[in-house]
């Protein structure tokens, strides 16, 4: 790694998710094992061949103000949610240069989604049709657009130094902080707040997803479907949600005396080229992304002691995923304590990286790895720790963790993170 370049580190956390409002009342499901699938309640829902999601805990409009959620996208509301959470947890207050803590020029955000406005597009086409053009809603536009998350959380806190928005289906949020990290490297900002959120529990998602059997259609408890290396695992539940981080350089964060979670060492990205949706069934991709962030970090193995898996509950993804860390950490895998969220919050597409590095982070501050729920009969092509039943203590000394995020088109993501 280029010893000139600027050291990351995270120092505010902010998430809505189906377990909670807030990133606390999140980490506090995680590590109790406890699911956020539900029923689906909505009429539209009666006639799905899939009537289970993981909703959001905390409806949005109960948090942010009723003429601001109006304007908002539902995956822009997620968004601003958990960035104000963030940005208020790592200590600032109001716009950049009113608080005087940072520079509106030296400050960039970088919030990511899969899909964006897509609930907007839908339902306006749906006004469209039923009441005529006149009735559609002026704000259609700057909601449904897939930067508009990103823009209105640059406005929120007054990013000046650059607002961005990768797209790279499941792998978006992760792909926005690793970004964000190069953003500060790189000399481009001091601060970045950065993630990722979704918001696509809809009609035609939903039947989409489930023609081309990427959805579970077992029918458990809605809480037992999600079911990551499990034998019965035959897909995935859609979730909803945003998570996001304010990351700074050590520099920044030392002169004005933040509290620090941990270190963000660097991503590690590569393309499968394999197929659209279909994952690389050796794992290659994964496993050139793992030795590229391998590479240009300098992590040691031996430090790594947990991984947040992509793990969506899919035969062939959750088996490649495990196949992939261990060709690249071979015996080191052994003491890697592997946690898969997704079975508690479901499947939240580009929000995925943003909430499974929020978790990631806290797992490293509180060095606890969340359990893996639903793991009742382990495949046996997981050669790997997979945490079960209850959460796991981490040790102690300096220890690191990865975050996996895979997305459709063959993107793959590593995001390692580091005590302090």
């Amino acid at each position: 790694m280029n010893a000139t370049h600027h050291s990351v580190v995270v120092t505010g956390i902010g998430a809505t998710t189906p377990l909670g409002g807030d990133s606390a009342s999140t980490w506090e499901g995680l590590v109790a094992g406890r699911s956020g699938v539900k029923p689906l309640e909505h009429d539209w829902a009666a006639e799905l061949p899939v009537r289970i999601a993981a909703t959001v805990a905390v409806e949005p409009s109960e948090i942010l103000p009723r003429p601001l959620a109006r304007k908002l996208d539902r995956s822009a509301q997620f968004a601003l949610v958990a960035a104000r959470e963030a940005w208020a947890d790592a200590g600032y207050e109001g716009k950049a240069g009113e608080n005087g803590l940072v520079d509106p020029d030296r400050l960039g955000a970088v919030i990511a989604s899969g899909i964006g406005g897509v609930t907007t597009l839908l339902d306006q086409y749906d006004v469209l049709r039923e009441k005529g053009v006149r009735r559609v809603s002026p704000h259609t536009v700057p909601m449904l657009m897939p930067n508009s998350p990103a823009a209105n959380v640059g406005l929120d806190v007054g990013a000046q130094a650059g607002v961005h928005t990768p797209v790279s289906a499941c792998a978006s949020g992760a792909e926005a902080i690793g970004y964000a990290v190069e953003m500060i490297r790189t000399g481009r900002a001091d601060v970045v707040v950065a993630g990722g959120t979704e918001a696509a529990i809809h009609p035609l998602p939903i039947a989409a997803f489930a023609n081309m059997m990427a959805l579970s259609k077992n029918e458990r408890a809605p809480e037992e479907v999600s079911r990551p290396f499990d034998k019965a695992r035959d897909g995935f539940v859609l979730g909803e949600g945003a998570g996001v981080v304010v990351l700074e350089s050590a520099e920044h964060a030392a002169r004005r005396g933040a509290k620090v979670y941990c270190e963000v060492l660097g991503q590690g990205l590569s393309a499968d080229a394999h197929h659209i949706t279909q994952p690389e069934p050796t794992g290659r991709g994964i496993a050139a992304a793992l030795q590229n962030l391998l590479e240009a970090t300098g992590l040691d193995p031996a430090e790594l002691v947990h991984a947040n898996a992509h793990a969506t509950s899919t035969p062939q993804g959750d088996v490649g995923e495990i196949r992939a860390l261990r060709k690249v950490l071979g015996a080191d895998l052994d003491h890697v304590a592997i946690s898969a969220t997704k079975s508690m919050i479901g499947h939240l597409l580009g929000g995925a990286g943003g909430v499974e590095t929020v978790a990631t982070v806290l797992a490293l501050h509180h060095r606890t790895a969340p359990p893996t729920i639903n793991l009742d009969d382990l495949d046996e092509e997981v050669d790997a720790d997979i945490v079960r039943g209850e959460a796991r203590p981490l040790g102690e000394g300096r220890i690191a963790a990865i975050n996996n995020s895979f997305g459709f088109g063959g993107h793959n993501v590593v995001l390692a993170l580091r005590t302090v």
